[in-house]
């Protein structure tokens, strides 16, 4: 492996286990990244040519010019939760989100709404960043690879998903030009109209436990701009509920080693521990 590329392999690591899964490139990197595989296959004989305005990526992984460079708004419209149980408060919540203008009005989301599953009256509340591809296909938060994985986690640790209550920061798939099943994080602006749902579902779930599954969550969750990495390990209480940051489904899908794995299931022996539910020595031991 070539020593140069080393530092650059080494943060696409870094970002992945913070939960990233696109990176933009400029015409720069893009530069970069073809002298790498060139070396790589021993190619000398082709000249590098500078991308022309009109020769930009517009493939499904690459993230359009979009109004996060806008300032935010001055505030949120209020939303109102209805009286009743808390599965008919959540679904009152679920009926505004389907038709809330400031989020509309964006023109940067997708029209699916995928809001959240589970039990409104569980213990443990998953939140992570915002739908994909399968999620939007399926209506579902984390479904695909990446909910098959957290089903796995979920059965090591005695649940299913009617016994957990999942949603979003953000409800619908951020779009794209030319999108197919590419994916990318929601802009800034995104974020901010979407999250007073959010904060609405956490009031009414009123969970024991929060596991925020990702950076962009985490950071959200815990206002705070660290890294994942510098979050997890411990509970956080921004607001009075104990908040578990904790890598997402989608990088265990690609983590080869036990330690990534094994990092992950300590925040749930973690979460179990906490909330007095019982763990034998066999789960003590996952991916030791």
């Amino acid at each position: 492996m070539s020593v140069t590329a080393q530092p650059f392999i080494e943060y696409l690591q870094q970002l992945e286990r913070q939960g990233e899964t696109h990176v933009h490139l400029d015409e720069q990197a893009t530069l970069i990244l073809r002298e790498f595989y060139k070396k790589a296959k021993g190619i000398t004989d082709a000249p590098v040519t500078k991308l022309a305005p009109d020769d930009e990526d517009t493939s499904e992984d690459s993230t359009p010019t979009s109004p996060e460079k806008a300032a935010a708004p001055a505030e949120t419209k209020p939303i109102s939760v209805a009286k009743g149980s808390k599965a008919e408060q959540i679904a009152s919540l679920k009926k505004q989100a389907a038709l809330y203008a400031p989020v509309k009005e964006l023109g940067t989301l997708r029209d699916k709404l995928v809001f959240s599953s589970g039990d409104p009256d569980a213990d443990i509340m998953l939140i992570g960043e915002c739908p994909g591809y399968h999620d939007e296909k399926a209506q579902q938060p984390f479904s695909g690879p990446a909910g098959t994985k957290l089903d796995g986690i979920l059965k090591a640790m005695g649940l299913t998903r009617d016994q957990v209550y999942i949603t979003y920061i953000v409800k619908y798939r951020p779009s794209m030009e030319n999108q197919t099943t590419g994916n990318r994080k929601p802009t800034e602006a995104e974020i901010y109209e979407n999250k007073v749902f959010v904060a609405q579902e956490i009031k009414v779930v009123s969970p024991k436990v929060i596991l925020a599954l990702g950076a962009t969550a985490s950071q959200i969750l815990l206002r705070s701009k660290e890294s994942l990495d510098s979050l997890r390990g411990e509970f956080h209480k921004p607001f009075g509920i104990p908040i578990r940051a904790t890598y997402p489904p989608s990088y265990l899908l690609n983590a080869e080693g036990k330690s990534d794995k094994r990092q992950v299931w300590e925040d749930m022996l973690a979460t179990m521990e906490l909330l007095d539910m019982p763990t034998t020595e066999k789960q003590k031991g996952y991916f030791l």
